[in-house]
């Protein structure tokens, strides 16, 4: 995937987790893109704003996304690597590229991810990094309780 059209679709998550700390919640963000380039579905974790732990950002905005004959083709855009449930979302669904914001606050499993298949784009961008380790510091126990630790 081309690194100038990956970061313009990581502007629309990243939107999304802005919107997400705004409200009092965890900042990540995340985008489901169309195979010809169209925001189908976008959200934000809401697992503190609903109390709802399964409210990640990857599952709003495929929940967003609405019914769809078929996923392939499409990318997942997210500000944090995925964890294991939203990359379990990913490949259960059979979503064909995912674009990482950045790895290293979490890893997650997008690993996994590419070596069953699925593209992974790592951007490694110094906003979402920041916003994560800014939070992180921040909110030490909300974020373990977000990880499962």
């Amino acid at each position: 995937m081309e690194q100038d059209l990956a970061r313009q679709w990581l502007a629309t998550a990243v939107e999304e987790a802005r919107t997400g700390l705004a409200e009092g919640g965890i900042p990540i963000g995340a985008a489901l893109y169309g195979v010809d380039g169209t925001v189908l579905g976008r959200g934000h974790n809401l697992r503190v704003q609903d109390g709802d732990p399964s409210l990640h950002a990857e599952t709003a905005a495929f929940r967003h996304a609405g019914r769809q004959r078929s996923y392939r083709g499409t990318t997942m855009v997210t500000t944090l690597a995925p964890c294991w449930y939203c990359s379990g979302l990913v490949r259960q669904f059979g979503i064909s590229r995912v674009v990482v914001g950045e790895d290293r606050t979490f890893r997650g499993g997008h690993e996994w991810l590419a070596r069953h298949g699925v593209e992974i784009v790592v951007l490694d961008d110094p906003e979402c990094f920041a916003m994560m380790t800014d939070f992180i510091a921040a909110n030490p126990e909300l974020w373990s309780e977000d990880i499962g630790e």
